[in-house]
């Protein structure tokens, strides 16, 4: 897996060889260890760090820049040395690197599809890479079943697709002292209501239209305040677009955080306005918080939420019914409740982290039994 710091992908990775080191996944017959990258330059370690401290065997692939060759070498030694039983890839490079090395490998391959993006043309230049890649894979698992009809067009073969969801597990308590501390730091008073929303800052996330949303309540709306979480390429524009709407008193730019569970603590709404999504993390986390969810009806997520019953859903890239969906949740508390609610029965049933594992693991029965 690529990842200098541990994104929703590798949070789920790293949950999943943390289980494999348990009692229950020794029992299993579990021994995995990762494999990742670091740029020479780009000290950043957040994803090793994460997995060594995890106890997982962690191996560096160390690339010159971004057209490094070596990397092919560096990897058919790891591959050597660990000698697995099923090799498991994650995003365009891993999966363009196992294709190139598969003519000398004889175990199977699994690719994690995890969303695709179109926003420019290096993202357009790696989905053609995955067009290239994919059909090699023995299994590719792609985390919503919206997902399912690009990957026959890349052409995967449908029987080689399997669909897995992300998981979350239950919600950590935050003590109330904490969460009042992190009120006072944001300028949050006792009677605001709390709009948040967690994610990269880029276009198709949909921050623009959620502040345009915000714009557009009605004035008789209960008093808020919008937290946005994150930082990414669209920060400057979405700092002026809020400048613009004269809602600098209202938005507030949180800048990242590790740890996100205080500002879920202290949420009253979350509102996620964007244009594509997977299997969206923080809808899962927001369910687990008991936070009531406004959310665009795009990608997966018709398949992890239901509108009325364990959120609000609305069309995407519309402003305009986004800010009509969180109007309706601001005045009316006990939907409020009941979204929160279903929504929290919902994930613990359906998106744990067990039933996360037992899927897995029944992916790797079928893909071994078939070798």
């Amino acid at each position: 897996m690529e990842a200098t710091s541990v994104t929703g992908p590798a949070k789920n990775l790293i949950g999943f060889c943390r289980w494999a080191h348990s009692a229950e996944g020794v029992t299993a017959g579990l021994q995995i260890s990762i494999a990742t990258f670091q740029r020479r330059g780009n000290e950043s370690q957040g994803f090793a760090d994460a997995a060594r401290a995890a106890g997982i065997i962690t191996y560096i692939v160390s690339e010159r820049g971004r057209f490094d060759r070596s990397i092919f070498s560096q990897m058919a030694r790891i591959i050597e040395v660990a000698a697995p039983d099923l090799i498991q890839t994650h995003n365009t490079k891993s999966h363009f690197l196992l294709k190139r090395l598969r003519r000398s490998l004889l175990m199977p391959w699994i690719a994690f599809q995890h969303g695709y993006q179109d926003t420019d043309l290096k993202l357009r230049l790696y989905n053609q890479v995955d067009r290239y890649t994919l059909r090699s894979a023995d299994r590719v698992i792609s985390v919503c079943q919206a997902f399912s009809s690009r990957l026959t067009a890349f052409g995967v073969r449908p029987e080689r697709i399997r669909i897995l969801h992300n998981s979350v597990g239950p919600a950590d308590h935050v003590p109330p002292a904490e969460v009042a501390a992190f009120r006072r730091r944001f300028g949050i008073l006792a009677d605001d209501v709390v709009i948040l929303t967690i994610g990269r800052f880029s276009k198709e996330k949909g921050h623009a239209d959620l502040i345009e949303a915000l714009h557009l309540l009605p004035a008789t709306s209960p008093r808020w305040k919008a937290i946005l979480v994150g930082d990414g390429p669209e920060r400057a524009n979405l700092e002026r677009l809020v400048a613009r709407f004269n809602l600098s008193d209202r938005v507030l730019f949180a800048g990242m955080h590790r740890d996100v569970r205080p500002f879920y603590a202290m949420a009253d709404i979350f509102a996620l306005a964007s244009h594509s999504e997977g299997s969206s993390n923080v809808l899962l986390e927001a369910m687990a918080a008991r936070v009531p969810i406004v959310a665009t009806s795009v990608g997966g997520t018709p398949e992890i939420l239901a509108d009325g019953d364990t959120a609000l859903l609305s069309p995407g890239a519309d402003p305009q019914a986004f800010a009509q969906a969180l109007q309706r949740l601001l005045g009316d508390q006990a939907l409020q409740q009941r979204l929160a609610e279903c929504a929290s029965r919902d994930v613990q049933i359906r998106f744990s982290p067990e039933q996360y594992r037992q899927t897995l693991l029944g992916i790797y029965a079928d893909v071994m039994a078939g070798k």
